[in-house]
């Protein structure tokens, strides 16, 4: 297997509480290859900015906010043939990285979305749910993306112009909507990742069903986002 450098890109805003593990998961990788941690931050009020300096390889700071304008940002600085996504509060397994290049070594894959669970075992009946949903919609080349940890090769992700920063939300469907036209989008079976749940212990079963998947499929037939308020 091919030792791909690999960038991981990580958005932050007013993550003092969560970025700190979630980039010691990060340097705590089984990957034998190069990897470097970019941190891009959307001008956090707390500590966020001094923690991500303790653990990442460059931190820089977005004159805009936006978590498509932090992803972005953090891609055009990045020095890797592959691009990984990964949202502040979330932790990786230590196989994350390896698992992820195993995939992107076909030359037929594009991208490749990494299952999650949430850190709440109490409501994991409802992540399971859903990535059983996402692994289903994957095979049928619907909703290939999830953006909580997704990777892709750089060359793609600047051939179909990254994120759509105009987009609040859904922006990581709208984003498999045209990388999948240029190659195939793996769910990956053999890792996962830990998420917070505190979006869904703030907003509750139903609000966070109304978003996905209920949101998607307003989405996909409507062409209407569905909404995510602020959960920090």
């Amino acid at each position: 297997m091919e030792k791909l450098f690999i960038s991981i890109i990580v958005p932050t805003l007013n993550e003092e509480k969560l970025i700190g593990n979630c980039l010691k998961s990060i340097k705590n990788q089984d990957y034998e290859g190069e990897y470097e941690i970019i941190v891009a931050d959307g001008k956090s009020k707390d500590r966020t900015v001094k923690i991500a300096k303790k653990y990442a390889d460059k931190v820089i700071i977005t004159k805009k906010r936006g978590i498509s304008v932090g992803r972005n940002a953090g891609a055009k600085v990045a020095k890797g043939d592959i691009l990984l996504f990964v949202d502040a509060d979330t932790l990786l397994l230590p196989n994350v990285i390896s698992e992820v290049v195993k995939h992107l070594n076909k030359k037929n894959v594009a991208g490749v979305s990494v299952p999650i669970i949430g850190d709440d075992i109490k409501k994991n009946f409802l992540y399971l749910t859903s990535m059983g949903l996402y692994y289903l919609l994957a095979k049928i080349k619907l909703q290939p993306i999830y953006a909580v940890c997704f990777a892709c090769r750089k060359k793609s992700f600047l051939e179909v112009n990254g994120f759509d920063e105009g987009l609040r939300v859904a922006e990581d469907v709208e984003l498999g909507e045209r990388l999948k036209k240029i190659g195939k989008i793996n769910y990956i079976t053999s890792t996962f990742v830990i998420t917070s749940a505190r979006r869904l212990n703030k907003w509750g079963v139903w609000k966070q069903l109304n978003a996905w998947p209920f949101g998607y499929i307003k989405y996909k037939l409507l062409k209407k986002a569905p909404e995510y308020m602020p959960i920090r």
